[in-house]
């Protein structure tokens, strides 16, 4: 699917500072390192602390020569928020995968009259047959709202080669030990929304 020469797949998680992305980010980065491959992984911060965008890519496989994702060349999207995965939606390949938190965050613009919302959201969305997920429903379910970057990641889990082992083996690693337990869950609700999505098409 990638259009780089090095074969790798290419990563684009998109969310708002606060969410949890780059976490996400980190954890897919070990889980593909403890399988064996190279990872090359980068950030970029919009004034997270305010709510401004956050976008990490995560570039994996045998060889990865570059951690640049260029217009078009995103093999997954994982979005935290609708609207950052329309502004994200020029970087999704051709026959990308779009996952997608089903919530929107008011930005500072809108929520001072400078700006509104986009419009038709779901129908935009759905022109790229986006997979919504109800993350912060599964994170509630789970036994916190935090827990929703987790359940987005097994969303994506859910279309990669990793076993689950790995994948709870780095999220013991890396989350607070109390919550170990509440994450592993939050993972799996979100491995079973997309396999339950599939079901039903």
């Amino acid at each position: 699917m990638s259009v780089y020469s090095d074969g790798a797949t290419t990563v684009l998680l998109a969310g708002v500072g606060g969410q949890g992305t780059i976490l996400a980010a980190d954890l897919l980065a070990k889980t593909a390192i403890s399988n064996g491959l190279q990872v090359k992984l980068s950030e970029i911060h919009g004034m997270a602390q305010r709510g401004g965008s956050v976008t990490t890519v995560v570039r994996l496989g045998e060889q990865v020569h570059s951690m640049v994702c260029d217009r078009g060349s995103a093999d997954y999207l994982l979005c935290f928020e609708a609207t950052e995965a329309l502004r994200n939606l020029p970087f999704l390949a051709q026959n990308g995968k779009l996952l997608v938190n089903d919530v929107s965050i008011k930005p500072l613009p809108v929520l001072t009259g400078k700006a509104s919302m986009p419009k038709r959201v779901h129908e935009r969305l759905g022109e790229y047959n986006a997979q919504l997920v109800d993350a912060n429903k599964h994170a509630r379910e789970a036994g916190s709202l935090k827990c929703a970057n987790v359940v987005l990641l097994g969303a994506l889990a859910a279309n990669m080669p990793f076993s689950m082992e790995s994948w709870e083996e780095q999220i013991r690693l890396k989350v607070p030990p109390k919550t170990i337990d509440m994450n592993i869950d939050a993972f799996h609700r979100g491995v079973q929304s997309v396999a339950s999505e599939a079901n039903r098409s």
